[in-house]
């Protein structure tokens, strides 16, 4: 239990040094929803990551929710597992039968995700499709969902190095700024005596 829950810290903690929860709308992470639902013809898609007390959609298209409460969301499961997390009837799944995505309005039948998994092994969350009708997909297609968490994880940990070397050049423009401030003042100092 004591392991379970340090793991989901440093998940989490992976989550947040991501610096992304929150952030406005993107237009190539949209691009990527809307892309997914043309390719697997279904009607939403969604990029999510999975916080501590809520599934937040960094993207959606289908869908004018931007998050939902972890529990009982199915990312929160997708998340647990590095391959493909596949629901592909969920009103005859056990484990959907509870969800009220499932039983409610929304009336989900399908849901495919594959886990946004980083370099130091983490899940954040996922790269879902999802469809109010029963459907299938095959192995390619489960390898082509694959590839689009990859291609979303791979932006996402480029856009934080980005911002740290950026936060770091900052740092060393600003330490230059003040040292020439300083040596302009001594410059001045020594011109008074």
């Amino acid at each position: 239990m004591m392991d379970r829950q340090s793991k989901e810290k440093e998940r989490l903690l992976a989550l947040h040094n991501l610096e992304i929860l929150d952030s406005p709308p993107d237009g190539s992470f949209n691009k990527m929803t809307a892309l997914a639902a043309k390719i697997f013809n279904v009607p939403i898609a969604i990029i999510s990551l999975v916080d501590s007390d809520r599934i937040w959609f960094k993207s959606h298209f289908g869908i004018d929710i931007e998050q939902i409460e972890k529990s009982p969301g199915l990312c929160a499961s997708a998340i647990l597992s590095d391959d493909i997390y596949l629901v592909e009837d969920a009103k005859n799944d056990p484990r959907c039968l509870a969800n009220p995505l499932v039983a409610g309005s929304l009336g989900l039948e399908f849901y495919a995700a594959a886990p946004l998994h980083t370099k130091e092994g983490y899940n954040l969350g996922t790269f879902c499709i999802i469809d109010k009708k029963q459907r299938y997909i095959n192995s390619d297609q489960r390898e082509m969902l694959k590839q689009m968490a990859s291609i979303v994880t791979d932006q996402m940990e480029l856009r934080m190095q980005a911002r740290r070397v950026i936060k770091k050049y900052k740092l060393a423009l600003n330490e230059l700024q003040e040292n020439n401030s300083h040596y302009s003042n001594l410059g001045d100092a020594d011109c008074t005596r």
